[in-house]
């Protein structure tokens, strides 16, 4: 029960359907809610402006509006107020675009029974006050929304889809360290999230940023679900993170920083429990550490509890450079089913850290020209082509692009639009928008990194046919190298590096053909078909292992 009573807007044309709904909302036990009926948007709206209304039950087919134009204008007068969609129109394509418009649920009126009405209105409720504060940010709304679109077209279970929506776990704890003086105690806040238990262990990176907040964290933990159940990894999805600029940090402050965030979320994490790794921010050095400090609690050597370390201390061989190498086998594949040949075709790098770097090595020796590449300094163009290696000394001099002395430095709005076959994605979260979409002049987008592409910006993409390798499924090699490093660590065996290649680059393919197989089989984008694939894989691990108690 709510501790008061809520309010709420129905906007039906259809007395019988109004009636119908208002009669299934007094019956249900579980609601403390009154109800307030129109029959057009425009009193809708009217009412909506007045504010006091806690969810809206929209029908989309109105006297003076029809389909998702009804939801637009409802979702422009009043963006926070949570919209149920519930309307004649049985069309799977219509409700993945409404809940990717922002709509929490879509019910079928035809379908309608009072117990899936209450529970859709009990659950939006309970997510949208969940969005407010730390859980609403952009990228978390962005996942969430991902999954829903693909929710929408597999029919997923109820219990099933407001089960995934969010983490299982969550721990948020805030901590002090000395900086260097010893005079100054910084306090930061820390962030660990486990976004499935189902599967295995939990598995995901650790990200030192300023930004860092628990809904990114959140929206990156729900991406690493995905990727692992697409590899079909036995993990599932988690991410961690401090809300700290590392550039501004002393090695000895970093490391400060990092052995006390261990011991702050210690006890949820282990080879058997949530698997940390590098992420933005972080390197070797840093889980390093994290592996150290968590051996001295535990009286013994602990390699398995981390990935992505030094090799010396049980690291694999492959693993600083197998996102990037990850996602240049998938640009091949992708190429050769776009019949794009590699060698002399074009390729525009966004981001020149880890990912970025590695991918351009990759390309270069297949023959692919890089005439563009960008970093938070600068981004540079050369239309006859970059020296990747001269790159690679240059930011091992100087640490950024900025300052290189053979390209044309640029915007970063410029290096997104350069004409090429192949554009790579391996910096920041929604860069590609509604706005620039259009302009975008590549046939093949690849997603390095996590969160690029806005969902409005892939319906514009499509239109334009460009291939998108969405990220959940383009950079999950690395994850796929962590778990052999897991692997090698429990049987303390370590693998030759051909057969770390050998073995990534078959999961990689297998998914990838996977995914493209579903895709064209239900006229389907690849990432809506990745996340399906992925989604898919868990509901059948969630329902075989049922609810406890």
């Amino acid at each position: 029960m709510q501790d008061s009573s809520l309010h709420l807007l129905l906007v039906e044309d259809n007395p019988l359907h109004s009636k119908l709904i208002q009669r299934l909302l007094a019956a249900d036990t579980q609601l403390d809610c009154d109800v307030e009926a129109v029959d057009n948007l425009a009193d809708g709206l009217t009412r909506l402006v007045k504010g006091g209304v806690d969810l809206v039950l929209l029908d989309l087919v109105l006297p003076d509006s029809e389909e998702l134009e009804t939801l637009f204008r409802v979702r422009l007068v009043a963006p926070q107020v949570p919209v149920v969609v519930l309307t004649s129109l049985d069309d799977v394509k219509l409700a993945a675009r409404a809940v990717e418009s922002g709509a929490y649920d879509y019910l079928v009126k035809t379908h309608l029974k009072g117990v899936a009405l209450g529970r859709a209105i009990r659950y939006t409720l309970s997510r949208a006050r969940r969005r407010g504060g730390e859980w609403d940010s952009p990228m978390f709304r962005l996942a969430q929304q991902q999954f829903l679109k693909a929710a929408q077209y597999m029919g997923l279970d109820d219990n099933i889809r407001q089960r995934l929506l969010f983490p299982q776990r969550t721990q948020v704890v805030s901590f002090p360290f000395f900086r260097d003086d010893r005079s100054q105690v910084e306090t930061v806040f820390g962030y660990r999230v486990q976004h499935l238990l189902t599967m295995g262990p939990t598995k995901g990176g650790i990200r030192y940023h300023e930004d860092v907040d628990l809904g990114e964290v959140a929206a990156l933990a729900m991406w690493m679900t995905w990727k692992c159940a697409l590899m079909k990894l036995p993990f599932g999805g988690a991410k961690g993170g401090v809300g700290v600029d590392p550039t501004t940090l002393s090695d000895r402050e970093l490391q400060r920083l990092t052995r006390r965030y261990t011991a702050e979320i210690i006890e949820i994490i282990g080879p058997d429990k949530d698997i940390p790794a590098p992420d933005m921010g972080t390197d070797e050095r840093v889980m390093a550490w994290l592996m150290d400090t968590y051996s001295q609690q535990v009286g013994h050597a602990v390699p398995a509890v981390v990935t992505g370390k030094p090799v010396v201390l049980g690291g694999s061989l492959g693993r600083k450079e197998a996102t990037g190498r990850g996602l240049v086998y998938l640009i091949e594949a992708s190429a050769a089913h776009l019949g794009i040949e590699l060698a002399g075709a074009t390729a525009v790098v966004q981001g020149f850290g880890n990912v970025g770097s590695h991918a351009a090595i990759c390309l270069a020796d297949l023959g692919v020209r890089i005439i563009g590449v960008g970093d938070a300094s600068t981004s540079l163009h050369a239309p006859d082509g970059l020296s990747v290696e001269s790159l690679l000394a240059h930011v091992a001099e100087r640490r950024v692009l900025a300052g290189f002395p053979d390209a044309e430095a640029i915007s970063n709005a410029e290096l997104l639009e350069l004409p090429c076959d192949v554009l790579v994605l391996a910096a920041l979260q929604n860069q590609v928008t509604v706005e620039n979409a259009a302009r975008l002049g590549c046939r093949l987008l690849a997603e390095g990194a996590n969160g690029p592409t806005t969902l409005e910006a892939d319906d514009i993409l499509a239109d334009n046919e460009v291939f998108v390798l969405p990220d959940i499924l383009g950079n999950a090699g690395g994850v796929t190298v962590s778990y052999f490093e897991w692997v090698q660590g429990l049987q303390n065996l370590m693998w030759p590096l051909e057969e770390i290649n050998r073995r990534q680059k078959a999961i990689l393919l297998d998914a990838f053909e996977r995914t493209r197989r579903r895709a064209e089989e239900s006229h389907l984008d690849m990432r809506t078909a990745a996340l399906i694939e992925a989604i898919t894989r868990v509901t059948e691990a969630k329902l075989l292992r049922g609810v406890f108690p």
